[in-house]
């Protein structure tokens, strides 16, 4: 019997929770700026924990070929149907699927417990995320520049943990669910003002298909 291997495509939606007002900037420099960020950290983590993925692919199954962007084109449309109205936006890169919500719906300054405004946005996710389930999640909790790091290590991987629970008690499989704090080593854009730290203050959900 061949030996099946599972893989995990380096497909990713950043969901994408700033902490602060909503900022005005260019969407094309903030797009590039996210998804370096985006590829970054979810190539580094499907390199890490291949045995994970293996698990995943191995428990829920795996998609091949041509079936990974069918999967993919109707999870963005699911995702664009559930968040109608929600002010979050979806965007679509070949198969790389991003959800910006709103600055106001995340997370205090300075704290890890979850916004209620953030509840319904992780629900309608959660409802998508049941209906596909060839999928895993790489949260990843970010923070700006300020104050000490380790502290802005701690708070980044608080705040992801918070929306694990989260979805899990949403009923999202936690073997799908992995979480990485990665402090402000990962910037949306520069530190160099408080608009930007607003901005980078935040958490980021990684969708990956798993593949055979």
């Amino acid at each position: 019997m061949n030996t099946r291997h599972f893989l995990v495509a380096a497909v990713c939606a950043s969901l994408t929770l700033s902490g602060c007002a909503t900022i005005n900037q260019n969407n094309t420099t903030k797009g590039a700026a996210i998804g370096a960020a985006v590829g970054a950290i979810a190539g580094k983590a499907t390199g890490n924990h291949k045995n994970k993925r293996l698990a995943i692919g191995a428990a829920l199954g795996a998609l091949t070929g041509a079936a990974v962007g069918r999967y993919m084109d109707n999870q963005e449309q699911a995702l664009r149907e559930q968040l109608s109205g929600t002010g979050v936006k979806v965007y679509r890169d070949g198969d790389i699927l991003r959800l910006d919500i709103p600055a106001q719906v995340t997370f205090a300054v300075g704290r890890s417990d979850i916004r209620a405004d953030l509840y319904p946005v992780l629900n309608d996710i959660a409802k998508v995320l049941g209906e596909y389930n060839k999928t895993m999640l790489v949260i990843t909790g970010h923070t700006d520049d300020t104050g000490p790091m380790a502290l802005n290590m701690q708070l980044s991987q608080s705040r992801a943990d918070a929306v694990k629970s989260y979805l899990i008690a949403q009923q999202v499989d936690p073997i799908r669910l992995e979480t990485r704090g990665v402090g402000p080593n990962y910037p949306a854009v520069p530190n160099t003002n408080e608009a930007n730290r607003a901005m980078n203050r935040r958490v980021e959900i990684h969708i990956e298909p798993v593949t055979e």
